[in-house]
């Protein structure tokens, strides 16, 4: 954490992980694709989501700054006990920042989207 006066400076949207994050929208995954779609320009309950946005050194699915919440969706590769364990360290690193972090399956949002719609507007706040 990069502190100045007493706050945190370089956490959010970090200028030099810009180029991957735009490299990263070009191979957005069909559940990440279907899901951004009902997330962007504010249609989920008008609030401001980002896509790829980075967070310390990390780089997340979705971000809404202003709920501080971040939403993942992972793929197949996520069973595997060297990826749940990192994912477990970066995702306690982000709730660090003091950023919510909620997982779902690529199936959870390709089978069950107003599930995983309605799970996200409860972690929104009015």
């Amino acid at each position: 954490m990069r502190l100045n006066f007493g706050g945190m400076v370089g956490v959010f949207s970090r200028k030099e992980l810009k180029a991957r994050r735009r490299g990263l929208r070009k191979l957005l995954p069909d559940p990440e694709r279907a899901l951004w779609t009902r997330l962007r320009n504010r249609q989920l309950s008008g609030h401001k989501f980002r896509r790829l946005y980075s967070i310390e050194n990390f780089v997340v699915d979705f971000y809404s700054p202003e709920a501080k919440l971040v939403v993942e969706i992972d793929g197949s590769n996520h069973t595997r006990k060297v990826i749940r364990v990192y994912d477990a360290w970066r995702q306690n690193l982000i709730i660090l920042q003091g950023v919510k972090v909620i997982r779902f399956s690529n199936e959870e949002v390709i089978n069950n989207m107003d599930v995983v719609l309605e799970t996200i507007k409860e972690h929104l706040p009015d």
